[in-house]
């Protein structure tokens, strides 16, 4: 559930919720922040647009978001990396953590119902 829904989710099915939460939340910040710096990127550039100091050629709007992402890259790569990581480590945790469940399942006999 982690690789495929978000990180955290797996750990919460698995009831490991310290981690599960520190992974969503650490998830749900990074994508909070590229977001934001997206957006706001975005709303000024549209307002450039719209007060005419760009005119409506392709060319020019694509230079003027270049030149707005240029500037938050290197933030926005440290977020994505950030991001990645959290979910990388949500997967191989939950698997790690299930596979030990289902080991002290199967040594003391039990099984889910």
């Amino acid at each position: 559930m982690s690789g495929l829904v978000f990180p955290g989710i797996g750990h919460m099915y698995l009831k490991r919720y310290i981690r599960g939460i520190i992974l969503l939340l650490g998830a749900a910040w990074a994508i909070y922040f590229i977001f934001s710096v997206i957006v706001t990127k975005a709303l000024e550039v549209s307002g450039q647009i719209g007060s005419g100091n760009v005119p409506l050629d392709i060319s020019a709007i694509t230079d003027l978001v270049s030149q707005h992402l240029s500037g938050a890259e290197q933030t926005t790569n440290l977020a994505m990396i950030a991001l990645l990581t959290l979910w990388v480590i949500g997967v191989v945790d939950s698997y790690r953590q299930g596979h030990a469940l289902e080991k002290s399942e199967e040594a003391t006999g039990e099984t889910e119902t």
